[in-house]
């Protein structure tokens, strides 16, 4: 190397170059492709062009138009300017070939291609995410407007959701299988399963439904079985559950109540038994239309028809004229609303007023009682905030009239011989103002646990619970109360169309001892009453057997009591109902639960 060039080497080590160090910047085009130096020449070249790939373009003049692309990168075919974009088919496919660009293809269900025809197929109802809709079931049974009918294919939607249906056979299993009570199986059922509250009423509905009319579908169903009594229990639920929906339900397409049975039915581990609950349900469905009912005037007509022990329509039928007593058979309670009152020691009526309306939704209409309230559309009763705070209670109104007819006065000293879950204790507390005392007896500790509860709830202070068997003759206690309530035990038969449940729980021999134990209770807890003071005699019962019978009895074994008058306050529109052995209250007349109150007085 020649010294001038190492001086000439140095000097660029040793300098820098570029802007402000007085050299020239070294530029790009100064040097060839991977750092080699660019061959000498006045000026910069002009960059070569580059072609596809950073490949060089071929030699020619000027630069070359960039060629067309065709599909997925690749070149387009040789011709004259540039090509149209191919049409594309279905999932990217080219479209066939044709001049100009065809109608894209309408779509049906789930992207399948719909059946064709000129133009375009109106597209496919949809229901929420996408997926293919059907009709749309509105109140009255119409389907939404503009909405198409379903395909033959679809299947409708169920009345119950798999869980619902499971909830509402549990609690026929127990309620017919076992003899609990339909309504606190229900509520235990319900907080166990997470349901949603439509499936809660739904389910409510067909249980209550199923066991209302029992009679009736074993009847329906006794067409197709040979010995429904040597039936599994739940499979014979099951086919209750389902004939139900197909002879008295209108919600639920008959073959989608047979496949829903039979799913029950496997769900329940009964496999062999899927044959027959399938076999019995759809002659059923063939042969509704011609079942055999009994006729007006036949023996069972009322106890087949009506879904009542043909005993129990015979009391009934020999306790009233023909056509009440049809009624009462017949009748059947059409709203199954709550009743509610206010907490008259904690709530003003204007706040309460208020409260309803913070409901918004609950539909609430007066009742037939003053003070008393009925809501539907409530859900969940014993958990609601205000029902917690005790600023109301739930009280049938025939309840609450027992309570007026008593009417305890300030400061009392008043005996409920019967008192849980103490509804009717609290009342009286509440029209006493928190004062005097309310003695609250029940044989059983757990029942006695619940009027515990219900005072704590309400904040009455006036209220001393005890268990206490109320057949036993407590001698500390003679001549010393201003009022005794006997609201005894009894047939329930006035609360049937709420609680279907207690008619086929209710038998001949029970009802005897019934009689026999409400004679006892007369017997005992009118010792208590001091001179001067009120015995008030209530059931929730429609048998003479149970009411006026059993005071007149007792009136007889006891002159020193006589028939009293209802307390001033009673209400206007039930007086006249009052006679002379007391007041009998029946449901399709009067629109209240069934209840008998007769008001005696100790000379």
């Amino acid at each position: 190397m020649s010294e001038q060039d190492k001086r000439e080497r140095d000097q660029r080590n040793a300098r820098p170059t570029g802007r402000g160090s007085g050299q020239p910047a070294r530029r790009p085009g100064d040097r060839k492709p991977y750092g080699r130096p660019a061959p000498a020449g006045e000026g910069r070249p002009a960059r070569p062009e580059r072609g596809p790939y950073g490949r060089p373009a071929p030699a020619g003049e000027g630069r070359p138009a960039r060629p067309e692309r065709g599909p997925y990168g690749r070149p387009a075919p040789a011709g004259e300017g540039r090509p149209s974009r191919p049409e594309r088919g279905p999932y990217g496919r080219p479209a066939p070939t044709g001049e100009g660009r065809p109608a894209r293809p309408a779509r049906g269900s789930y992207g399948r291609p719909a059946p064709t025809e000129t133009g375009r197929d109106t597209r496919t109802p949809q229901r929420p995410y996408g997926r293919p809709g059907s009709r749309q079931a509105r109140p009255g049974g119409q389907a939404a407007p503009g909405v198409t009918k379903p395909a033959e294919r679809d299947r409708p939607q169920t009345i119950l959701s798999r869980d619902a249906r499971s909830a509402a056979l549990l609690v026929l299993n127990r309620v017919l299988n076992e003899g609990a009570y339909a309504s606190l199986t229900l509520d235990e059922v319900f907080g166990n399963m997470r349901l949603s509250p439509q499936d809660k009423r739904l389910a409510a509905v067909i249980v209550y439904k199923t066991v209302e009319d029992l009679l009736k579908i074993d009847f329906a169903l006794g067409q197709f079985l040979q010995d429904a009594d040597a039936l599994n229990g739940k499979v014979r639920n099951i086919l209750r559950l389902s004939a139900c929906q197909i002879l008295l339900m209108d919600k639920i397409p008959d073959f989608a109540a047979v496949n829903e049975a039979v799913e029950l039915t496997r769900a329940s581990g009964l496999e062999d038994m899927t044959g027959l609950v399938n076999g019995v349900l759809r002659a059923l469905i063939r042969g509704k239309e011609t079942l055999p009912w009994p006729q007006p005037g036949e023996e069972n007509h009322d106890s087949v028809m009506h879904s009542i022990p043909a005993w129990l329509a015979g009391l009934i039928q020999a306790s009233y004229p023909p056509d009440e007593a049809r009624q009462i058979i017949a009748y059947r309670n059409p709203s199954h609303a709550t009743t509610l009152r206010r907490n008259q020691v904690l709530i003003s009526q204007a706040d309460f007023e208020a409260m309803l309306a913070r409901k918004t939704t609950w539909e609430v209409s007066p009742g037939m009682v003053e003070g008393a309230v009925r809501v539907q559309g409530a859900s969940s009763l014993a958990k609601d905030l205000d029902f917690l705070a005790g600023r109301f209670s739930i009280q049938g109104e025939g309840s609450m009239l027992a309570v007026q007819a008593l009417n305890p006065g300030v400061g009392a000293t008043v005996l409920d011989c019967c008192a849980a879950p103490g509804g009717k204790a609290m009342y009286m507390a509440e029209l006493m103002q928190n004062t005097g005392r309310v003695h609250a007896w029940d044989v059983h500790p757990h029942r006695v646990d619940l009027v515990y509860a219900q005072a704590e709830r309400l904040r009455l202070y006036n209220i001393r619970p005890a268990v206490r068997d109320a057949t036993i003759y407590q001698e500390r206690f003679e001549q010393t109360m201003d009022a005794v309530l006997l609201d005894a035990p009894c047939s329930g038969s006035g609360v049937m169309d709420n609680k279907p449940d207690i008619k086929y729980r209710l038998t001949p021999e029970g009802l005897e001892e019934l009689v026999a134990l409400q004679a006892r209770l007369l017997e005992t807890n009118a010792r208590y009453v001091k001179p001067g003071g009120t015995l008030l005699y209530a059931t929730c019962s429609l048998l003479p057997q149970e009411n006026t019978d059993q005071v007149k009895r007792f009136l007889a074994a006891h002159p020193a009591f006589v028939m009293d008058e209802l307390p001033p306050g009673f209400p206007e529109r039930f007086r006249p109902l009052y006679g002379e052995m007391g007041m009998q209250l029946l449901p399709h007349r009067d629109g209240v639960e069934g209840f008998y109150i007769a008001r005696m007085k100790r000379q």
